[in-house]
Formats: structure tokens, C-alpha cells, sequence
């Protein structure tokens, strides 16, 4: 059986074979997905903290693996988590925060990671008055990027993820895309300061900043993987951080800008952004975007039903319900999910946004165990 994958940069097409028990690779399931292409099962992902969820990752695979064992054994049994739950598409991006140099802020990190390996407790920035922040420069500060040099990081990173996860449709992408960029320079404080005190010097800044990310997009669109991630952290759990305006005039335009190498070189660009972005979704979508991803606190519902036949979205169990909840809770989760999803081409199902070392692993085990029952089309 034979699957070309509309819109890419060439026309890939991939021989699909099957594997034990008639089920048909995930790689078809997420291509077709992709392609709007219905297929026999809804295809899934989970986001990469699943397969760092030791504990879980033994259970599955019988590899005896923790966050304190070798970095090719820890390679090795997620690899094999992500064959073992049959994932259809990995989540990948490039943070970038090198790129940024002296002009990172960094506002710690809470133990998140298996053991705690992530946590930070140790604050700087290198802004000290909003002043500074409105008059940044990144052209100035950060200079020109090789672009060859970005493109060979995307290209190394995407496959890699293939030589990892050779039956997924892979991806890579960028995280300091627009406001999620300006968090990382500048911080929460100095960011909400700047853009409180003066929002119209805020957006020229916003400007200069995307015309200078926008190399790394012209690079994105320079590789040959076919999907590619955008991540922009723009809104709270309770929405806009700034007024809807703003955004229309400085975030949604410069996406336009941004996306316009992509399309051009016929990516798919799968959006996500944490948070609650359900008033921004038409303004998303209108910049040109192929997919949503989204936390719970996204209107999963809103999307399915405007954007069903035409877009590929991917959700949003809710992560606190398999941390906290009964079965009964965990199969009604899931249930929501697929209801409205499942008769969607387009959809993935996810835990929104990840499966964190803490879940239960009778839990995840149990999810997984739903995933596969109702997941049949």
C-alpha cells in the first residue's frame, strides 16, 4: 500500500508494510492524518515527557531504566515506549535559547523531570528598566544567524527523531517563535512592565524581534522534514496576557510573515501554544496554519467542529485527570476526547500537554488501555 504525503517540499511517498496483528505502521496513520485521509484507528501522540516517565517506561518495555541510567539505555528503552504505545507522529523542537546568548532571562525551573534533574532555582536577566526592553534591538545584540548552519541543526535534530522513531511521521521546529521569544529574553517582570507601560513601543519591538527570528524559519523551510512545529506560548490557563488588539496588530501579522517561507516551501505547520488560546483560534487559523495543539483549557470542541474537515488537531486529555482521577474518570476523559474527535480526519489524541513523571503508572497504563479500546473507527 502506497501514501503520498500532499504539501511537502518533495512528494514523499512511502511504501507501507504491516506489522503483528494486521495493525498497520503508525507511520500511515499519521500521514493520513496529515492528508485529512480517515483511517481505521484514531492516530495518537504524546508530547516527550511521556517517554521520560521511567517508572512508566519499565512497565512498558521491561527495561530496567531510571533518570540516573546511561543516556544510550535511556535512548533505547524510550524508543522502545514509543513503538510499544504505537505513537503516529513525535514531538519535536529546537528551544534556540543558545541563540539568544547574554540576553536569556532565566526564571528558574520547578522539579518537573523524573528525580528532579530540571529544577533551577537560579534568577537573572539582564534587563534592569523597561526602557531597555523597548528599545532592544535583537539585529543589534544577536547579529545575523548562518542560516546553512541553523538549517543542518533542524535537519540533524528531524533525523535523528527518524533513526529514533522510524514507524512516526517526525517532526522538528521552533520554540522562541514570537511571544514565547520575548518571555525568554526578557522575563515575565520586565516583559509586563515594557508592554504595560508603553504597548505601542512594545509591538515596534515585537517587529524587530520577528524579523530577526524569521531566519530561522527561512532555515525550517530549507530541511526536508514535511511537518513542521511552531510553538508560541501567547495566553495564560485564563487567556490573552495582553489586550486582543495587541495581538492583532503585532502577533497574528508578523505569524503571517513568519509562516510565509513555510508555505511557500509546502510545509505543514502544526501551531501550539500552552494556555487557554480558544478567542485566538480564527486569528491562528487565518495566518495559515495546518494544525492545533492544545492544553485542556483550549475549546478542543470549538475546533473540531469549525476546523474538523480541514485541520489536523491534536488533544487535550486533561494531564490532572490521570494524575488525581479513578478509572471511571480517566475512561470519561478519554471518551470526551474521542467523541470529538473520532469522526475528524485530522485528529491525534494527546494527554494536554504532558504525562509527568508523578502520574500514577497504573494511571498511564489505564489511559493507554482506553486509548486502544475506544480508539477504533
Amino acid at each position: 500500500m502506497k501514501i503520498t504525503f500532499k504539501g511537502s517540499i518533495y512528494i514523499l511517498t512511502i511504501k507501507i508494510s504491516f506489522i503483528k496483528g494486521g495493525k498497520k505502521m503508525s507511520l500511515y496513520h499519521g500521514l493520513a492524518a496529515f492528508n485529512l485521509e480517515m483511517t481505521d484507528r484514531v492516530p495518537r501522540t504524546e508530547y516527550s515527557s511521556a517517554q521520560r516517565h521511567w517508572k512508566l517506561v519499565k512497565a512498558v518495555t521491561g527495561i530496567d531504566v531510571d533518570e540516573n541510567s546511561p543516556k544510550d539505555l535511556q535512548q533505547k528503552a524510550s524508543n522502545a515506549f514509543v513503538k510499544a504505545w504505537n505513537y503516529d507522529l513525535t514531538w519535536a523542537i529546537r528551544p534556540l535559547d543558545k541563540e539568544l546568548g547574554k540576553y536569556k532571562t532565566n526564571m528558574g525551573h520547578a522539579a518537573y523531570a523524573a528525580g528532579g534533574t530540571d529544577y533551577d532555582n537560579k534568577i537573572y536577566c539582564p534587563f534592569n528598566e523597561p526602557e531597555e526592553v523597548l528599545e532592544f534591538d535583537p539585529w543589534e545584540a544577536l547579529g545575523p544567524k548562518d542560516k546553512n548552519a541553523a538549517r543542518e541543526k533542524f535537519e540533524k535534530q528531524y533525523r535523528k527523531h527518524c533513526e529514533f522513531y522510524p514507524d512516526a511521521l517526525n517532526t522538528s521546529g521552533i520554540y522562541i517563535t514570537c511571544v514565547s521569544g520575548l518571555i525568554d529574553i526578557f522575563g515575565w517582570e520586565m516583559l509586563l512592565l515594557a508592554s504595560g507601560m508603553d504597548p505601542e513601543g512594545f509591538g515596534e519591538m515585537t517587529n524587530r524581534y520577528v524579523s530577526w527570528v524569521k531566519q530561522f524559519f527561512e532555515a525550517l523551510a530549507e530541511t526536508t522534514m514535511p511537518v513542521v512545529v511552531v510553538h508560541d506560548d501567547i495566553v495564560w490557563t485564563s487567556g490573552a496576557i495582553f489586550h486582543p488588539d495587541w495581538y492583532r496588530k503585532y502577533v497574528f501579522p508578523n505569524y503571517k510573515k513568519l509562516f510565509e517561507p513555510l508555505k511557500e516551501a509546502n510545509k505543514k505547520i502544526l501551531y501550539t501554544s500552552d494556555g487557554n488560546y480558544t478567542e485566538f483560534i480564527d486569528d491562528i487559523a487565518d495566518c495559515g496554519v495546518h494544525g492545533f495543539c492544545m492544553e485542556p483549557c483550549t475549546d478542543m470542541k470549538y475546533i473540531a467542529e469549525k476546523y474538523g474537515k480541514t485541520h489536523v488537531f491534536v488533544g487535550n486529555a486533561d494531564t490532572r485527570v490521570l494524575l488525581t482521577g479513578t478509572k471511571e474518570d480517566i475512561y470519561n476523559e478519554v471518551k470526551r476526547c474521542m467523541d470529538i474527535g473520532k469522526n475528524c480526519p485530522g485528529f491525534f489524541m494527546a494527554v494536554g500537554n504532558h504525562i509527568p513523571s508523578n502520574t500514577p503508572v497504573e494511571n498511564a497504563l489505564y489511559y493507554n488501555e482506553v486509548y486502544e479500546k475506544l480508539s477504533k473507527r
